[in-house]
């Protein structure tokens, strides 16, 4: 691949500034919005890039640990104007929707929220736990299809789900074993000897734990944005493990206000973090989580996108994610455990039951779910209802 826009002239930065900034800002609903605005941008309307260049990044991005959305949206700006437009790009699609969720996070986390604040995230966090299980179950039909043997897919895909319910921040090592076993039996049959092409750098990861604050902040926001594969909800029992069980930033209620903060809001799951690091350290500690969670994204695409169509046909890559793949969607599915055992008041309950029946039954979709209930939740508790703490 080479960098520049096709053209005679390479695209303008402020081009490049105000499209993925429009994109950071109407990007509800996660990855799969992501994915189709930027072909519609990059590919349909402007031409860009070419349909198959354009799915080629999709699957390169989808090999590399983090947030694959973001990886694309900063990759497409690089290929138009090349590391500075990767930075612009990236910055752009990334900074509205942080922008929001930390606004956000000061109203639901402030010391004495209005109780109608404390409703709407009570019935919104009671809905997370369905809207996971959602996304993971919507990933199923296309890892099941590529998948080369049905009973290790079936495997991979139980240990995931039973690790996310059990083992917290240690999932992703989960993730990586799974991967690597995969890769150990391709080349078992294909009795070649060489070393996996693909490196997972969350091998670094088992590092002792850092003191202070900002310390043990910044290393739960490098694992969020480099050591998880899958993105997403993947990232969901990493962070509560440490946010809630053993930093003591925040409650069990306010980490599910911010699962439900990083669905509603445009942009990148992987926001989430930022409330996460509002609630350790103030503004402050949200934009460093931010700035590092979402460094590593950056680092991939401006050292490594030149070799993105080699990774893409790698086969060794490509073992690996069919490992860690449908272990990533049994964490996705897995997550909805730990969520659903943070509920403590029971018209949570029935929150969590009517938002299943609008994602499973209605086929409504997760920004809808996820504001209907925080209504219900509004209601329930102007009324009377208890608020859970």
């Amino acid at each position: 691949m080479t960098t520049g826009a096709r053209g005679s002239r390479p695209t303008r930065l402020l081009t490049i500034a105000r499209e993925w900034g429009r994109i950071g800002c109407v990007g509800f609903g996660g990855p799969p919005a992501h994915i189709a605005l930027l072909r519609r941008l990059c590919v349909e309307q402007r031409g860009w890039l070419e349909p198959r260049e354009f799915e080629d990044a999709l699957a390169a991005c989808n090999l590399l640990p983090g947030p694959a959305s973001t990886q694309l949206a900063i990759f497409c700006a690089w290929r138009l104007r090349g590391r500075v437009g990767a930075l612009v790009g990236g910055v752009c699609f990334i900074l509205p929707g942080l922008v929001l969720i930390l606004a956000l996070a000061v109203l639901f986390l402030g010391s004495s929220p209005p109780r109608w604040v404390e409703g709407a995230g009570a019935g919104a966090g009671a809905a997370v736990s369905a809207v996971a299980i959602h996304a993971g179950s919507s990933l199923v039909p296309d890892s099941w299809r590529g998948a080369r043997s049905k009973l290790r897919w079936l495997a991979y895909l139980a240990v995931g789900v039973v690790s996310a319910g059990t083992l917290g921040p240690w999932l992703v090592l989960v993730l990586l074993g799974c991967g690597l076993v995969e890769v150990a039996v391709q080349l078992a049959d294909f009795g070649r000897d060489r070393a996996p092409a693909l490196a997972p750098l969350p091998l670094l990861a088992v590092a002792a734990g850092t003191s202070g604050t900002l310390f043990a902040l910044a290393w739960v926001a490098f694992k969020v944005g480099a050591l998880s594969y899958g993105g997403g909800f993947v990232i969901v029992p990493l962070m509560q493990a440490d946010a809630v069980d053993h930093y003591h930033w925040m409650t069990s209620g306010q980490f599910l206000n911010a699962v439900a903060l990083g669905q509603v809001t445009p942009g990148p799951v992987v926001h989430t973090v930022a409330v996460v690091g509002y609630a350790a350290a103030g503004l402050a500690g949200g934009l460093l989580a931010a700035l590092i969670a979402f460094a590593p994204s950056f680092a991939f695409v401006l050292l490594g996108a030149a070799y993105f169509d080699r990774l893409r046909v790698d086969e060794n890559a490509r073992a690996f994610l069919r490992g860690a793949g449908p272990a990533a969607i049994g964490a996705i599915i897995g997550t909805s455990i730990p969520l659903a055992r943070a509920l403590s008041e029971p018209w949570q309950y029935a929150v969590l039951t009517g938002a299943a029946a609008l994602l499973f039954l209605v086929r409504r979709g997760v920004v809808l779910t996820l504001l209907v209930a925080g209504a219900t939740g509004v209601a329930i508790v102007l009324a009377g209802g208890h608020v859970p703490h």
